[in-house]
């Protein structure tokens, strides 16, 4: 199963949804916005990217601007970091693929491609 948390507004996430449907990967878009990850979800996506928490912000966000993240994000526990991203939506790297035991965070297509043919490979 595909699962791609998106940005309606977000070109990246748009670049990422055509190259999906481009490549005839079922999948199920999540708004990020609207329906974002709770701090368990998180917690979980976290612990299967394999990546640095810092990893799971968008510090090209506005919001991340405006709250200075930036400079706050150093002196953060994992908690609070877990809590803040879980505070909104916005706050959270996009897109945000998931797939099976894999998280890729942004659109990077050559790991893209590495983590969808591993799972449609295993699909049939």
């Amino acid at each position: 199963m595909v699962n791609v948390y998106c940005y309606s507004k977000c070109t990246t996430c748009k670049k990422a949804l055509k190259w999906l449907d481009d490549n005839k990967i079922e999948h199920t878009v999540i708004d990020i916005k609207g329906d974002h990850p709770d701090e368990k979800t998180l917690r979980q996506l976290h612990k299967k990217s394999g990546l640095p928490l810092r990893r799971f912000f968008n510090t090209s966000g506005q919001l991340y601007r405006e709250m200075q993240l930036s400079k706050k994000l150093p002196d953060m526990s994992e908690d609070e970091m877990f809590k803040l991203l879980a505070s909104d939506g916005m706050l959270v790297k996009r897109p945000l693929l998931v797939v099976d035991d894999k998280v890729l965070t942004g659109f990077k297509e050559e790991a893209w491609r590495e983590a969808t043919s591993i799972s449609t490979a295993s699909h049939l």
